[in-house]
């Protein structure tokens, strides 16, 4: 209420202020004549003045007096014929004064209707907090999430054949005949996610976790997180926040995890705590990994909302793996399937000398190890692996693009 009669009070106030010029008909204690006399008077003294100086001759002299005399002529009718109020209409400067009383205290009003908060009560970081705690409590749960989202069936992906769908359609009936196989629900996992299926997605993960029991590991809860709000169209349900909670208990550094609790953050009004959440993930990520170009999109709005003064740094260029050259490649095409797989072990046996040896980027180690995968290697792949992970220890995003390589490579499910 305070807020209100402030408001009217200010408005009110300018209102007057225009009123009062618009009544009068002018703006100071005299009329516009007045001044026009004054000026008129003080022209004639000067012409005198110049007179006595010499500056001018007698004829200049009177010839402008005459011109003077004839303006202050002009200047006292129009004095008298205005009164104090300058000429203007008594009607015109009473309906201007309403006018602008009445715009400027009503049209205040309708601007904060329409673009204000009538009725929202000043907010103390108390309150704030308290508001931000009952957002938590009150979260939607995933199927009342997905409920409210917009009601359009998936529809699967052009490059997705007949044959693939088919297929897809046989391992769901597998997976319900038994629903205890890991290896079938967690390829059911990945080809309901790629069809959309998002719901169908979460529900196959959730059971993969169930299965696994203590033993699952934070990207598992991670990735259940994410088909949980995928399917929720953005929006972080209370069993999508548990599935964000475990995985980051089990690995503080898991990158979907930390990415969906800034976005959780941010959706019960905690934009301090997200932009800390995000900058963290930000600087500890690879330039190109998935969500770094959602959290770039995103952030320094965020930071303005926390009263956070932040310049998001310039995009960093992905490295480029290095691969075959030209000629290597054109020769590769008049090779027998013998010698083309040949020339490919002599390729990774150079490349694993060379890391032994030197040292390497964890993308040359990653594909180091997605090679020893495709040659199915699997023993050398696990120690490239293991060399990999010691040789960069305690760089996060690093470690990230070795175990993907790993989980290309069938050592981790």
């Amino acid at each position: 209420m305070l807020f209100w009669i402030t408001v009217i009070a200010l408005a009110l106030i300018c209102g007057a202020v225009l009123a009062r010029a618009a009544i009068a008909g002018h703006a100071g204690g005299a009329a516009p004549a007045d001044y026009d006399l004054r000026v008129y008077r003080d022209q004639l003294r000067e012409v005198e003045r110049d007179r006595t100086r010499g500056l001018i001759g007698a004829d200049e002299a009177e010839r402008m007096r005459t011109e003077v005399s004839r303006r202050i002529l002009a200047a006292d009718a129009r004095q008298r014929a205005g009164g104090s109020g300058g000429g203007q209409p008594r009607a015109a400067g009473w309906a201007l004064a309403a006018l602008a009383v009445i715009g400027l205290t009503g049209g205040a009003g309708l601007l904060y209707d329409r673009i204000g908060s009538p009725g929202y009560r000043d907010l103390p970081i108390a309150r704030r907090l308290a508001a931000s705690e009952a957002a938590r409590t009150d979260r939607l749960s995933q199927a009342q999430a997905e409920a409210r989202a917009p009601a359009t069936a998936p529809s699967p992906p052009p490059e997705a054949g007949a044959e693939y769908l088919a297929l897809v359609e046989r391992l769901r009936a597998a997976v319900a005949n038994r629903p205890d196989d890991l290896r079938g629900l967690r390829l059911l996992v990945r080809n309901e996610a790629a069809l959309g299926n998002f719901a169908a997605a979460h529900a196959a993960q959730a059971r993969v976790i169930e299965i696994e029991g203590d033993g699952a590991q934070a990207w598992e809860y991670g990735l259940w997180a994410d088909l949980m709000v995928s399917a929720a169209r953005g929006y972080v349900s209370q069993e999508a926040e548990t599935a964000i909670r475990a995985a980051l208990e089990r690995d503080a550094r898991e990158p979907r995890a930390r990415y969906y609790l800034g976005l959780y953050l941010m959706q019960v009004d905690r934009p301090d705590a997200a932009f800390r959440t995000w900058e963290g993930l930000l600087n500890d990520s690879a330039p190109d990994a998935p969500w770094v170009p959602l959290i770039r999109g995103q952030i320094e709005e965020v930071a303005w909302r926390a009263g956070i003064d932040y310049r998001l740094p310039p995009a960093a260029a992905a490295p480029e793996v290095p691969g075959p050259d030209a000629a290597a490649i054109d020769a590769a095409g008049d090779m027998t399937d013998a010698e083309r797989t040949e020339m490919i072990r002599g390729m990774v046996e150079g490349l694993a000398a060379r890391l032994n040896d030197e040292g390497g980027s964890a993308r040359e180690w990653a594909r180091l190890i997605a090679a020893y995968g495709v040659l199915d290697r699997r023993e050398d792949a696990q120690n490239a692996w293991e060399e990999a992970k010691a040789a960069l220890a305690g760089q996060e995003a690093e470690l990230l693009i070795l175990d993907d390589a790993a989980r290309r490579a069938g050592l981790i499910e």
